[in-house]
């Protein structure tokens, strides 16, 4: 694809895909040009960067759907001096979109040959303010908590109370909720010392994290 072809794909994404979705905040957009989609894709998927797809990383894993990362970003308002835990790296492609408007992205990573590809990513993209961890963040990562913004990118049957105590007074966190058929994407804010609002954004589906359905789980 020429570099003129790439931007026109990555336009027609922005304007037929991610604006339907009720994603107008103009912040969110630029961030769409800013941080390259395709390099964060494997080179053999690179003609489906901008599709509606969930696009194959390996190890069984898949990046979001464009439109869910924009209105995902869109509802966490990302600010300039959040602390922010993404759990499941994935590609990292979405790690440096938060990591573009946080102060820093702790993103821990369950699969040692992901964390190594998304680490090359964020390298080229030139992105230095995440930190890539290796382990199991299925209940969360203690060890720079509390934060402001807490991402899961893998599906949960239910919130574990454990992410909700990570969070600061004020602190958003995104998870996809639920069970196959019904899921709903979630926003929770931490409205002061262990008092939470819960609002359901969007029904969509997704893959479940590594260690959500079982009981067995490794917090470090």
């Amino acid at each position: 694809m020429s570099s003129m072809n790439i931007e026109q794909a990555r336009l027609n994404m922005i304007e037929y895909q991610i604006r339907p979705c009720e994603v107008l905040d103009q912040n969110v957009l630029d961030l769409l040009y800013a941080v390259k989609r395709e390099d964060f894709v494997p080179p053999a998927y690179r003609m489906l960067a901008f599709s509606d797809l969930e696009v194959p990383i390996g190890h069984g894993e898949r990046m979001w759907q464009p439109k869910l990362e924009a209105r995902i970003l869109q509802e966490l308002v990302v600010k300039p001096t959040d602390l922010v835990l993404e759990v499941g790296t994935g590609s990292g492609y979405f790690a440096a979109l938060l990591a573009y408007r946080a102060q820093h992205v702790y993103s821990v990573e369950i699969n040692a040959d992901l964390k190594t590809s998304a680490e090359a990513n964020l390298r080229r993209a030139g992105i230095q303010n995440v930190t890539l961890e290796l382990g199991d963040g299925a209940l969360g990562w203690t060890k720079h908590a509390p934060y402001d913004i807490i991402v899961l990118t893998g599906s949960t049957p239910e919130l574990p109370q454990q992410l909700l105590q990570q969070l600061k007074p004020g602190g958003r966190l995104f998870s996809v909720v639920g069970k196959p058929p019904v899921m709903a994407a979630r926003l929770v804010t931490c409205t002061g010392s262990g008092v939470y609002n819960s609002i359901d954004v969007l029904e969509t589906r997704i893959a479940p994290l590594t260690n959500a359905l079982t009981g067995e789980r490794f917090s470090f």
